[in-house]
């Protein structure tokens, strides 16, 4: 058999490998063919969101934190949390230019952000991106996308990270603000603490991106009947400084208004 002469082209977007087979030759007793062939093959590792998703081991990971926290006391933090983190990180990083590769990425960390909740929530976002290592190794994700993915959960949480690249700027962005009433579990008022209700007094949310890119907007309504400024602020002030830290990563500026008023 002759020597099979081939070209390997990266696509640095999708982390694909294109292998043109040249020829093929084969020698036979009457001679030699020849036929020209191009094929495609998977390299690289390029893993979609809609596999993470429905992967059934990082869904029980996700039920099993939010189940934790119930016990704790916390607000939902369940695959309708990550799937609305998820799709908010992508369409940041679309509304901003970026790759389908990254938003697909995005995608990926913010579905996943919170399963280290499923071992302890002190330190959750460590354990979350030691766990995403060895979920995502039993897939065909690169390397380096793996890293991405895991340093953007490691980072996402406001008592210990900061945010390192895009991805990670865009999740905890998409994170901190996903602020409404709908998380609070079902419980009587009078039982409510400080998180549910700074949760339970919002009555509309909305996330904005200014046409030219220079503003990321929190824009909140809430009942200050339920939760005072005061209350609100001692909950997330952290947090939104940490998503304006975020929004300068992405080269913009984050700003937050409560009832029309402009707070950050």
């Amino acid at each position: 058999m002759d020597v099979i002469r081939y070209v390997a082209n990266k696509n640095r977007n999708y982390k694909r490998f294109h292998v043109d087979f040249t020829y093929f030759s084969y020698k036979k007793d009457s001679g030699s063919d020849r036929f020209p062939f191009t094929m495609n093959v998977k390299g690289g590792g390029f893993l979609t969101f809609e596999e993470i998703k429905n992967n059934e081991e990082i869904n029980e990971f996700i039920n099993k934190g939010n189940y934790n926290l119930g016990l704790l006391g916390y607000t939902d933090h369940s695959q309708i949390h990550c799937s609305i983190v998820a799709d908010s990180a992508a369409m940041i990083l679309k509304k901003f230019g970026y790759s389908e590769h990254d938003i697909e990425l995005a995608k990926i960390a913010g579905y996943m952000h919170d399963i280290g909740n499923a071992i302890n929530r002190t330190h959750h976002a460590e354990y979350g991106a030691l766990l995403a290592n060895d979920l995502l190794k039993d897939t065909d994700m690169s390397l380096e996308d793996r890293i991405t993915v895991m340093s953007a959960i490691g980072n996402h949480d406001e008592s210990t990270g900061d945010p390192e690249d895009v991805i990670s700027a865009a999740l905890i962005i998409a994170d901190k603000t996903d602020v409404r009433r709908s998380r609070v579990r079902q419980k009587e008022q009078s039982a409510f603490d400080i998180h549910d209700r700074v949760n339970y007094a919002v009555t509309d949310s909305k996330l904005k991106i200014a046409k030219d890119r220079s503003v990321i907007a929190l824009n909140l309504q809430i009942d200050e009947n339920i939760c005072s400024m005061y209350d609100y602020f001692e909950i997330f002030l952290e947090r939104m400084m940490l998503c304006r830290k975020s929004a300068e990563v992405l080269g913009t500026t984050f700003k937050l208004t409560v009832n029309g008023r402009k707070v950050l």
